[in-house]
C-alpha cells in the first residue's frame, strides 16, 4: 500500500533518462556514480554562483546537472556526437545548460568564461597535445578566469581496471598536474581524493587528483 503522500510524490514525477554513458555505468558499476558525482559536486561548490562556465568533456551531461544547479549559465562541450545526441534530460540541463558538439583540441569555444572544468578528460589526451589542449582553454577563460582539472592519479594505474589501463595514456601526478597548469596558471592549487572523500593527504596514495588553477598569465 502506497500512502497517499508518496504517491502524490509519484505521480508529480516523470521518470528521467541519465544518458547513454552513465547507463552504461549504472549497470556495469553502480558504485562507481557515487565516486563521479562526488567530483561534479566539489565543482558545483568551488564555482557557485558563476555567471558563465565551460564543461570540457561533458559525455552525456549526466554530472553537469550537479553544477548547472550551483551556477548561472553552463556550456558543455564534447568531441563525441553520440554522447551529446544520447545525454542525460532533466529541467537543469533544459533551463541551464547548452550541451554542444565541439572539439576543444580543434579549437577554443567561441566564447570567453568565468570559469572552466574538465573532469576525466586529459588523462586521455595524447602528450604531444596537452599543451594545445591547455591553451584552447585558456582562450576560452576570461582574464581573471578560474579552471579545475580532475583526474586519475598515475601512482593508482597499477589497480585500475584493464580497459582504464589502455584509455589512459596522459596520467599525471600532482607534481607533473601541477608542473602542467603552472606553465598556464599563476596559482595551482591541488587536492586528493579517494572514493568519494576529499583530502589534502599523502599525495602517491590518492585515487585521484583535483587541481584547482586560478588566475591565467596571458589570454
Amino acid at each position: 500500500m502506497v500512502d497517499e503522500y508518496t504517491l502524490k510524490i509519484m505521480e508529480n514525477s516523470k521518470r528521467q533518462y541519465i544518458g547513454a554513458h552513465t547507463s552504461s555505468t549504472f549497470e556495469k558499476d553502480p558504485k562507481h556514480l557515487a565516486f563521479t558525482l562526488s567530483r561534479y559536486k566539489f565543482v558545483a561548490k568551488m564555482f557557485e554562483g558563476k555567471d558563465s562556465v565551460l564543461e570540457v568533456g561533458c559525455g552525456d551531461g549526466f554530472g553537469t546537472t550537479i553544477v548547472a544547479q550551483s551556477v548561472k549559465s553552463l556550456v558543455g562541450i564534447d568531441s563525441q556526437d553520440y554522447s551529446i545526441e544520447n545525454c542525460a534530460e532533466n529541467k537543469w540541463l533544459q533551463e541551464q545548460t547548452d550541451l554542444v558538439v565541439h572539439d576543444i583540441l580543434e579549437n577554443p569555444y567561441p566564447k570567453k568564461f568565468d570559469a572552466i572544468y574538465s573532469l576525466d578528460v586529459i588523462e586521455h589526451i595524447e602528450p604531444k597535445l596537452e599543451n594545445r589542449f591547455l591553451e584552447n582553454i585558456i582562450k576560452s577563460s576570461k582574464g581573471n578566469g578560474s579552471l579545475i582539472i580532475g583526474c586519475p592519479n598515475k601512482t593508482a594505474h597499477a589497480f585500475a581496471s584493464p580497459g582504464s589501463q589502455v584509455g589512459h595514456i596522459n596520467l599525471h601526478t600532482h607534481e607533473s598536474l601541477r608542473n602542467a597548469l603552472s606553465k598556464f596558471y599563476e596559482n595551482v592549487f591541488l587536492f586528493g581524493m579517494n572514493d568519494e572523500v576529499l583530502h589534502t593527504g599523502f599525495s602517491s596514495m590518492c585515487h585521484y587528483i583535483i587541481a584547482l588553477a586560478v588566475k591565467p598569465l596571458e589570454n
